[in-house]
């Protein structure tokens, strides 16, 4: 089993930044070998993928947030990074760590085994 814990939310300003953690804990040894991901969700709207990253370090992005995100993993902390900068207003979201046993880099929630609880980040204008 593993227990995911995200930090670091907060509210900022447009064009600010904030910077995401999530801490694993239980099972980490096999987390190393899972795909990691951010995903959010804002109010009224589905959940959707921000960015992942595989056990070789592989990245992926969803579109919007290209060029002002970072997905990185600290493998000797067991943690999870979203460095997220030239944040929008259209960022506002709960953001969750996931980790799942899948192929490749994935975006869609099915594929993630493991939850944290989320953290709320809001940008205003």
């Amino acid at each position: 089993q593993v227990q995911l814990v995200e930090s670091g939310g907060g509210s900022v300003q447009a064009g600010g930044s904030l910077r995401l953690s999530c801490a694993a804990y239980g099972d980490t040894y096999s987390i190393h070998y899972m795909g990691m991901a951010w995903f959010r969700q804002a109010p009224g709207k589905e959940r959707e993928g921000v960015a992942t990253i595989d056990s070789d370090g592989s990245t992926s992005y969803e579109d919007s947030v290209k060029g002002r995100f970072t997905i990185s993993k600290n493998n000797a902390k067991n943690t999870l990074y979203l460095q997220m900068n030239s944040l929008e207003p259209e960022d506002t979201a709960m953001y969750y760590c996931a980790a799942g046993h899948l192929e490749g880099l994935g975006l869609q929630p099915l594929d993630y085994n493991y939850w944290g609880q989320g953290t709320q980040v809001t940008v205003s204008s």
